[in-house]
């Protein structure tokens, strides 16, 4: 496929990823993060085992859980906190702060290159979607803010490293073995921490079965098939998305208000997004490095 269907394939998963907030709000019981985020991952994690029938050798298996604590546990935990100790525009600005750590990130482990136009991008990224989410009397807290950072470098390691480590199955089996671990993980924590669930109503079970099987089993195996074949800075980039699907679904279903000064913000990440995927895009003598060293791996 060509560059530009991995990008729009790709892009599709945190466009998903943004309806999060309308099911979690309107379809989920409240004050259970952790329980629901392992309800969301460990369910779809077995379900794609059960299709691929594909388990982690064992020398995966460390590997595996340190991916699936980045890239859900321990990512999808600080969400939470960061979101509940900030008003949810400050918790996704700073959750935007990824495209830029993934940058560093893939300069120190994977040896890319920093281009400028690369950070630039992503800077104005985060300044658009702060224009499209902070209200001016947005509240500040250190643990919050604290959070939601550590939630932008978890998921941007996560991000990085499922590019260096890249097994040889498909991407649906990588998703199955990360998702599973990462619920493994949340699991124990869910049921030290929190209260049990209460009977779950009708909408609870759809809520939870799209955040299920569409907002983690499918998504996520279209986000790690782009990790492996798009640089990592163009795929961050396309993390931006997620905010702009949350406003446009607030205005369109819960008929929330759309300021001229969010929808500037929206037209800056989305020229951000564009702006990224040409700034990370590789030079000629590194793609004929990248193909020569497929050719070696397929002979």
């Amino acid at each position: 496929m060509s560059r530009s269907t991995d990008i729009f394939l790709t892009a599709l998963a945190p466009a998903v990823w943004g309806s999060t907030y309308l099911v979690t709000t309107e379809a989920l019981p409240e004050g259970y993060p952790i329980t629901l985020a392992a309800l969301r991952a460990l369910p779809a994690g077995l379900l794609l085992l059960a299709v691929t029938r594909c388990l982690p050798p064992r020398v995966w298996l460390g590997r595996t859980f340190l991916l699936g604590s980045f890239n859900f546990a321990l990512f999808w935990v600080l969400l939470f906190v960061a979101a509940y100790r900030l008003p949810g525009g400050v918790a996704a600005t700073l959750g935007s702060l990824q495209a830029m750590i993934v940058i560093f990130m893939a300069r120190g482990w994977l040896g890319t290159p920093i281009r400028a136009g690369a950070v630039i991008a992503a800077a104005t990224g985060v300044l658009g979607v702060a224009l499209l989410l902070i209200s001016p009397e947005a509240q500040l807290d250190p643990v919050g803010i604290a959070a939601g950072v550590g939630g932008a470098a978890s998921m941007a390691a996560g991000t990085v490293l499922s590019r260096k480590w890249q097994p040889p199955v498909s991407a649906l089996s990588f998703t199955a073995w990360q998702l599973t671990a990462g619920g493994l993980i949340l699991l124990p924590l869910a049921l030290i921490v929190e209260p049990a669930l209460p009977p779950l109503t009708t909408t609870n079970l759809a809520g939870l079965a799209w955040l299920g099987l569409v907002g983690a089993a499918a998504t996520y195996a279209l986000w790690f098939r782009g990790v492996a074949r798009i640089e990592p800075g163009a795929v961050a980039m396309l993390g931006m998305m997620s905010p702009v699907t949350a406003v446009t679904l607030g205005w369109f279903w819960l008929d929330q208000s759309l300021s001229l000064v969010q929808f500037l913000g929206a037209v800056i990440v989305l020229g951000s997004v564009w702006a990224g995927q040409r700034a990370n895009r590789p030079q000629a003598h590194q793609m004929i490095r990248s193909t020569r060293k497929h050719a070696k791996v397929i002979a």
